[in-house]
């Protein structure tokens, strides 16, 4: 069936509801965790108090929700940057401005076990998404706060986790170190793997470069929190490991991040300091 939309440049149907996501201004609320699987996203929303869906198309389910409190949105984007990037574009027209990518990971590091946890300070650019974007160099760094709130639930929740930089690629096969259909694999994939590893990287995965370099040209708080499926160095590969505890710390993280944007909002503060927190004179 035939729609026309608002614009060719920023589609939005005559309803206000964006092309891809099918979300109007209103739905989603400032906080969103952004989960690349679907199914990931409903198993976000039912570890809330309460939640319902609020759409689905394509890769994109998205659910809103109360979590001890705040306001929270989830929505899927799918493997890769490119539908990482169409979801934050949309996601920031509706009002949203703090993203926190919920994702599946390998570890590279001999001291991250299967299960674990890890948070992204910083990404490495192995993708293309961030490249229409902003030149080589520029970063894609991880919000502090964002950070922060995540260490905090990890502590608080006795999860062993790891933090450190990620690197984001297009591919999972060959561009992470895999060998391709029929043993493909270039001499530079070959040793992908270990040049990582010796620069301190600690884990491969496809989303967060993109997230993150928006953040920083658009000025919006972004950070990501993996659960270790594979174990590359170890051959290991158990999926779904560590999830329940991704998404605790997820959940914890934007109720920490609330509780932290209301101390700042009543302390006049546009930036998050620990001593925030001290009482008073």
């Amino acid at each position: 069936m035939e729609e026309r939309m608002s614009s060719a440049s920023r589609p939005f149907d005559s309803e206000g509801r964006a092309y891809h996501l099918g979300l109007r201004k209103g739905d989603v609320p400032k906080y969103v965790l952004m989960p690349g699987e679907v199914e990931r996203a409903s198993r976000i929303a039912s570890s809330w108090d309460r939640s319902w869906r609020l759409a689905q198309r394509r890769e994109y389910s998205s659910f809103r929700g109360v979590y001890r409190g705040v306001d929270v949105a989830v929505v899927s984007t799918g493997i890769g940057g490119p539908a990482t990037a169409i979801a934050v574009e949309e996601l920031l027209e509706l009002g949203a401005d703090t993203l926190i990518r919920v994702g599946s990971t390998g570890a590279i590091q001999d001291d991250i076990e299967v299960g674990d946890i890890i948070i992204t300070t910083a990404a490495v650019r192995m993708d293309g998404t961030s490249y229409q974007y902003a030149p080589a160099g520029y970063p894609a760094s991880a919000s502090y706060e964002v950070i922060m709130a995540l260490v905090e639930a990890a502590e608080s929740l006795g999860v062993r986790y790891h933090l450190g930089i990620t690197a984001s690629t297009d591919s999972f096969y060959v561009g992470q170190g895999r060998p391709g259909y029929g043993g493909y694999m270039p001499s530079w994939s070959r040793n992908l793997v270990p040049d990582l590893r010796q620069m301190r990287v600690l884990n491969f995965e496809m989303e967060s470069a993109t997230l993150l370099t928006l953040a920083n040209i658009y000025g919006f708080r972004a950070g990501a929190v993996h659960a270790v499926y594979a174990q590359r160095v170890k051959d290991e590969f158990v999926a779904h490991a560590g999830e329940e505890n991704l998404i605790k710390v997820a959940d914890e993280a934007v109720r920490i991040l609330h509780e932290w944007d209301e101390v700042k909002g009543r302390a006049g503060k546009r930036y998050f300091y620990p001593s925030l927190l001290r009482p008073g004179p």
